[in-house]
C-alpha cells in the first residue's frame, strides 16, 4: 500500500502544481488513498520531494532528483567508466558493463532516479533495467548519456 500510496504521489505531483499537504491528501482521497497527515510527512520525506517555484507563482512540491539537482560527479564516473553498451528491448534496458561493475552501474542509476526506471537487477557485467513504457526505453539511453557527458 506504502509503495503504491508514494506512486500516486509522484504522479499527483507531476499531474498538479500541489502546494500544501492538506491539497496533496485531497488529492489522494479523489483517487481513493486514504492518509493521514503525519504518513504523508513521511511519505515527503522519504520521497526526497522539495518546494520549488510553480509555473502559476505558487510554491509546489517536485521531487528533489530531477534534472535541475546536480547529479554527484561519483555517479556520472562509476556510468561512464562502466558502460560499454546500452540497447532497449521491449520496456527493459540492458546495459553491458565493464567485468565487475554492473551493480554499481545499476545502484547509480537507482540513486539518480530516474522517472520512468522502475529498478535495475545487477549481474557481474550485466545491467537490468525495467523502464515504466516500452517508448520511454529510448529516452532513458539519451538521458543517461547526457549525465555521462555532465550535460544533466
Amino acid at each position: 500500500m506504502k509503495g503504491k500510496r508514494q506512486e500516486k504521489i509522484l504522479e499527483l505531483i507531476e499531474t498538479y502544481d500541489i502546494e500544501t499537504q492538506e491539497e496533496l491528501i485531497r488529492r489522494l482521497q479523489e483517487v481513493g488513498f486514504s492518509s493521514t497527515q503525519g504518513t504523508i510527512s513521511r511519505d515527503i520525506r522519504e520521497l526526497k520531494l522539495t518546494k520549488v517555484a510553480g509555473t502559476n507563482g505558487r510554491q509546489k512540491y517536485a521531487p528533489v532528483a530531477t534534472k535541475d539537482i546536480h547529479v554527484s560527479s561519483k555517479y556520472r564516473r562509476v556510468l561512464s567508466e562502466a558502460i560499454l553498451h546500452m540497447e532497449g528491448a521491449g520496456n527493459l534496458l540492458v546495459i553491458k558493463t565493464v567485468s565487475g561493475m554492473a551493480m554499481a552501474c545499476g545502484a547509480a542509476i537507482d540513486s539518480i532516479a530516474l522517472k520512468p526506471v522502475i529498478g535495475c537487477i545487477a549481474g557481474d557485467d550485466t545491467v537490468m533495467c525495467v523502464v515504466k513504457e516500452a517508448n520511454q526505453v529510448a529516452d532513458v539511453i539519451k538521458e543517461i548519456n547526457r549525465i555521462i557527458r555532465g550535460q544533466e
